[in-house]
């Protein structure tokens, strides 16, 4: 086989790759989020008031900013 032929099939093999990891990281993900959603406000509520603690508003939006800027970092 000619050079040329080798690196044209090389370059296909990687293309191919590519696209393919990318579909099968897409599918991971949206499979992992199904399963593990992000924690939004009212389940945060949820997890106040089981642990007995009322819990107001403020401090929703404070414990959401925290977990928002801990994402962040």
């Amino acid at each position: 086989m000619s050079t040329g032929v080798v690196v044209l099939i090389a370059i296909i093999a990687l293309l191919a790759g590519a696209v393919g990891g990318f579909f099968l990281a897409r599918k991971y993900m949206q499979d992992y989020f199904k399963k593990n959603p992000p924690v939004n406000e009212d389940m945060l509520r949820m997890m106040m008031m089981s642990m007995g603690q009322k819990p107001s508003e403020k401090k929703i939006r404070q414990m959401m900013q925290q977990m928002k800027n801990q994402g962040d970092k």
